[in-house]
């Protein structure tokens, strides 16, 4: 395993389900530590994510409709999601328009509406191409092994709830280790984004 890859430091997350939750507790736990004492917020910090996974692992709580994602956008500054440049900017699929798991995913919705898209500059729309989000942050970031924890919060929010969807679709919600490298990690959620394409739902 390479300097770059990064497991999950929980062993109760042992699907894509469970990633892509674990994935949104951090973002939750991160922004409810934000203010106050740096070193309690870091001590509180697990206890944080693990609460909130299991809440949303176990359907106690659910997330918020990926709707809040785009009015925050539409509020935001005209910036590129990625490096937050201001110029060039064009609407970029999170999660690539390219996905195919099924023909459908051709005129799917959920993939090709704004739920799905964010501001992007030509420089980062062209270099992450029809990459996954982590995949993308891995080559932006080789050296480190968390490079998942410098993706943007509201693009890994709204990249999450979508790709939740697609696996969703796809049956591998509940799939463990999906590329085989031994290893449960963020970049099993992007292995949907390399599955041959499916027959059609009847």
């Amino acid at each position: 395993m390479g300097p770059a890859r990064g497991t999950m430091p929980d062993r109760d997350v042992r699907s894509i389900r469970d990633l892509i939750f674990y994935q949104y507790a951090k973002i939750i736990a991160k922004r409810a530590l934000a203010s106050g004492d740096a070193t309690r917020a870091k001590r509180q910090h697990y206890g944080v994510v693990k609460k909130t996974f299991c809440g949303l692992r176990d359907g106690v709580i659910a997330w918020s409709e990926i709707t809040r994602e785009d009015w925050q956008l539409v509020e935001s500054d005209r910036v590129c999601a990625y490096c937050g440049s201001t110029q060039n900017l064009h609407h970029e699929h999170v999660v690539p328009k390219s996905l195919r798991v099924k023909p459908e995913c051709a005129y799917c919705e959920r993939l090709l509406g704004i739920h799905n898209q964010v501001l992007a500059c030509a420089d980062c729309n062209q270099a992450k191409a029809t990459r996954g989000l982590y995949d993308f942050y891995r080559a932006r970031f080789p050296g480190d092994a968390k490079f998942y924890d410098r993706l943007p919060p509201l693009v890994e929010k709204k990249y999450l709830k979508t790709m939740f969807y697609c696996h969703e679709c796809a049956g591998t919600l509940d799939c463990a280790d999906p590329n085989c490298d031994g290893v449960v990690s963020v970049e099993d959620i992007d292995f949907i984004l390399r599955m041959p394409i499916g027959p059609p739902s009847a």
